[in-house]
């Protein structure tokens, strides 16, 4: 099984560093350019809305998903290919995680980092095989790197659970890694490291 669909978890903020911005709209150009199809929160300002612009500028598809209430404050993004709306959070982020082939999350807010810990938890049950990326720009998710780390040394969890998630520093790196990832059973990742840009 290849990646087809990436979900990305990401931010609603514009009032962040112009960086992550950039590197949203960044990730979203390389998925369109792959030919893979964008799952998100549905929001058209922000990571959400550069991530969602990047991808549309090559004509890339993208499918939000959102409730009612956050296309309101998210200002839902009517430019997309399909914008879900659905009755609640929960749903939300059912459909997000389970309409995944490869999970991604940039940097972002207590949503953003509740999603995350979402899809590494229903990994850690065993609901989910899916891949989950963690990039990390500007180290931005060290400190919740080490808290996981923790977690693992004072024995909540075990360590083979380190392996739930792979984390990255650039943009180019998470695209290394889509590329290069293969999907051999539900329960083995076999990546392999030839670069995607040159």
């Amino acid at each position: 099984m290849t990646v087809n669909n990436v979900t990305v978890f990401c931010a609603s903020s514009n009032r962040c560093d112009k960086f992550y911005l950039d590197e949203a709209e960044k990730l979203g150009e390389f998925l369109a350019k792959s030919g893979r199809t964008i799952f998100y929160g549905g929001g058209k300002v922000g990571l959400m809305g550069r991530l969602a612009g990047g991808s549309l500028k090559y004509n890339g598809k993208v499918i939000g998903i959102i409730t009612e209430q956050l296309k309101n404050l998210e200002l839902g993004n009517t430019e997309i290919a399909e914008l879900r709306i659905v009755g609640t959070m929960h749903e939300r982020e059912e459909a997000l995680i389970m309409n995944a082939d490869c999970i991604v999350a940039l940097p972002g807010g207590c949503g953003t980092i509740e999603e995350l810990m979402q899809a590494i938890t229903w990994k850690r049950l065993g609901i989910i095989q899916t891949p989950v990326i963690i990039v990390n720009l500007r180290n931005f998710y060290d400190p919740l790197v080490k808290m996981l780390e923790l977690t693992v040394k004072e024995k909540f969890m075990k360590e083979e659970y380190l392996d739930h998630w792979i984390v990255v520093n650039s943009i180019e790196e998470c695209m290394n890694t889509i590329e290069n990832m293969r999907l051999k059973n539900q329960n083995t990742i076999d990546i392999q490291n030839p670069p995607f840009l040159t």
